[in-house]
């Protein structure tokens, strides 16, 4: 059965976006179908197979139903905003509405050049359509809100990127929605106050129904933005995740992670740690991403200010006040994330968390490892916990404070091996399965890895690998985002 698709967005939001039409390709294939995710969304995995369903995925060609549009969104990128971004080598296929009612964007990444395209091809290749793949599926394994891939699948013919001609892909894949802060940035930038009460009150009646017409609806949706910011990224703080580029176009206002370009997870411990090829200055490292949460809500509430109210002085008041209460859910969001790994069934002393953090800067610690040994150093030996040190000086007073503060220590380990996972993806092991799959055609490596991330807290007998940090002699790890 052909996908049945929705067009809320090209029906209520004219002005938002430009028509596009597929270019294309030499020889559509599909690599990879997410059966479980389709299934979910109640596709047709039988036809998501077949010649026109691998067309749709590909971006080879529009279904009956279909609106291919390239959304309009700005951006502050690096700090610097940029008027006119956009779908530029992408788009929105339609929507579905899942078994459940819940509405799913179809979007295909690398599908072409659009008109928001800024002197691009409009392509993807392999490697980072399997990257975004990968993660984003461990990413939803963790329960950390996410985009989430249905597809991917090969153009047939090679795109050329900073390691030469490499295999043109295209990722389906869904989200929520794709509205970003940049959505609203766009018209805001244009002086479209109309406008930007259209997306926003668009994207409340996907996101936050119940604030649908009520007044004082825009300075509630920029708290809720807020909130589920916090939350996300409070989350990435706690599986030691690096988004890489927190540009404004890549902050959603559904509170999902979008765009796994030069993304990866922290191995040792360090707040300063950057993966990006490109931020040179460690804007996006691991331990900024607060603070950039916080300089995104700045940029929402800005754009949103002539509709919190028509005294500016007043507006900048109420969305200053609103985005200064953010800080606070962070704070609180990254001390549950905390708590419940350290083995909590709610909160935990401040300090405790706090403590934690200055305990392993400097020491070089795999922080993924250091939570799957947490249960059995403070059960039975810390040996185990105390070579991943370069000294360990002050574990074992933490350990027995930690101890000390547990309101059950017997149910405590079943509870932090329940939240701290196993296995994550591992660069040298990405990397390893990515240059497999783009150099020589072999999936093997990441369909491995891949099962073992979508169930990251179930330890498997002789897959010690999939869980060792990286060896000594790896090497830094470089990502690039895939244009």
């Amino acid at each position: 059965m052909p996908i049945a698709f929705d067009n809320s967005y090209a029906r209520e939001l004219k002005g938002a976006y430009v028509p596009v039409a597929p270019q294309g390709w030499a020889a559509p294939d599909l690599v990879l179908l997410n059966t479980a995710w389709a299934a979910h969304l109640g596709l047709d995995t039988a036809y998501l197979q077949s010649p026109e369903g691998v067309a749709t995925l590909s971006g080879h060609a529009a279904p009956e139903g279909a609106q291919p549009l390239a959304q309009a969104y700005a951006g502050h990128q690096f700090g610097s905003f940029n008027p006119q971004l956009g779908d530029g080598r992408a788009y929105l296929m339609g929507e579905v509405v899942a078994p459940d009612g819940t509405r799913h964007d179809i979007h295909l990444k690398g599908a072409g050049r659009t008109p928001f395209a800024r002197g691009g091809d409009g392509r993807a290749v392999l490697g980072p359509v399997l990257r975004e793949y990968l993660v984003s599926e461990a990413m939803a394994a963790l329960g950390i809100p996410t985009t989430r891939a249905l597809a991917a699948c090969t153009t047939g013919d090679r795109v050329l990127r900073q390691h030469g001609l490499e295999p043109g892909a295209v990722l389906a894949r869904t989200a929520t929605s794709h509205l970003r802060v940049g959505t609203l940035q766009f018209f805001a930038a244009r002086g479209q106050t109309d406008m930007v009460a259209r997306v926003a009150d668009y994207a409340i009646g996907r996101h936050d129904p119940d604030l649908a017409g009520t007044d004082g609806r825009y300075l509630a949706f920029l708290s809720r933005v807020g909130t589920r910011q916090a939350r996300l990224v409070a989350q990435w703080m706690g599986v030691g995740f690096v988004h890489g580029v927190m540009n404004t176009d890549n902050c959603t206002l559904s509170g999902e992670t979008i765009d796994y370009g030069p993304c990866a997870f922290m191995d040792s411990y360090d707040p300063a740690t950057v993966f990006s090829s490109i931020d040179h200055g460690g804007r996006y490292a691991y331990g900024n991403q607060p603070g950039i949460l916080l300089w995104n809500m700045s940029r929402l509430a800005e754009a949103l200010l002539p509709l919190i109210d028509p005294d500016q002085d007043r507006a900048i008041a109420l969305a200053t006040e609103t985005v200064e209460r953010v800080q606070d859910d962070y704070r609180a969001a990254w001390l549950a994330v905390f708590a419940r790994k350290l083995g909590f069934d709610g909160p935990c002393p401040e300090g405790l968390v706090d403590d934690l953090h200055r305990l392993l800067d400097g020491q070089d610690v795999d922080f993924t490892s250091f939570f799957r040994l947490l249960p059995e150093a403070i059960t039975g030996t810390a040996a185990p916990l105390k070579a991943l040190f370069k000294t360990g000086e002050g574990l074992e007073d933490w350990l027995a404070e930690l101890t000390r503060a547990l309101d059950k220590p017997d149910l405590a380990p079943d509870r932090m091996r329940a939240v701290n996972p196993v296995y994550i993806p591992r660069n040298h092991l990405v990397e390893h399965a990515l240059e497999a799959a783009s150099e020589y055609g072999d999936l093997n490596p990441f369909l491995s890895l891949l099962e073992h991330v979508q169930q990251p807290f179930t330890k498997r007998e002789g897959s010690e690998a999939y869980a060792a940090p990286a060896p000594k002699d790896a090497g830094p790890v470089v990502t690039f985002c895939g244009t």
